[in-house]
């Protein structure tokens, strides 16, 4: 059995389509337990999130790229988790990012930096994505990894889509497959 954690915040219901299907990735691996954690409009979790991160053997970050870089609301959600860099309490999990945005590339690696930064902070294990990227002349949207993230699941969401558009069907399988991939290695990680 392992246990995986998304903690993420969601503004206008695109990056939780791309959590969720990190989710989906995440729980169909066979002994992985997921706990799904949105950061509230106001950027703060229920003091039970905090306890189910503690227990978590993976912690997956997300936030849609804003003015690039991840959300305030994720930012005080990073800032609070001082909290357990204290006492080391996310040592040695593994870790993992996606992000949303609605340009091409809108400096989305910015925000999976600062997951990456974050992550390296309280000393856990990066996990990337594992996938070659889509970049030939017949590839596009439906692809997976057309946006040719590495080092975190990134989506495109046209700021005219709605959520029912968009991330499309290329960006929420390498979400499934970054939730699939950190599963599978907590597994791992968990049987010693």
């Amino acid at each position: 059995m392992s246990s995986i954690a998304i903690v993420f915040f969601s503004g206008y219901g695109h990056t939780l389509k791309q959590a969720e299907a990190v989710k989906a990735g995440a729980a169909g691996v066979e002994g992985a337990e997921v706990a799904f954690l949105q950061i509230d409009s106001d950027g703060n979790l229920p003091e039970s999130a905090w306890e189910t991160l503690a227990a978590a053997d993976a912690i997956l970050f997300g936030s849609p790229t804003y003015m690039g870089g991840p959300a305030w609301q994720f930012k005080k959600f990073a800032d609070a988790s001082s909290r357990p860099w204290f006492t080391k309490a996310w040592k040695d999990k593994l870790a993992a990012g996606f992000t949303n945005s609605a340009s091409t590339n809108g400096d989305k690696y910015s925000t999976i930096q600062y997951f990456w930064t974050l992550s390296q902070q309280h000393g856990q294990i990066w996990v990337g994505t594992g996938l070659l990227p889509a970049n030939g002349k017949a590839n596009g949207p439906a692809d997976v990894n057309w946006t040719a993230g590495f080092g975190g699941a990134m989506s495109i969401s046209p700021f005219d889509a709605s959520p029912d558009e968009a991330p499309r069907s290329g960006d929420l399988e390498t979400a499934r497959l970054l939730g699939e991939r950190v599963a599978q290695l907590a597994g791992r990680f968990a049987q010693g």
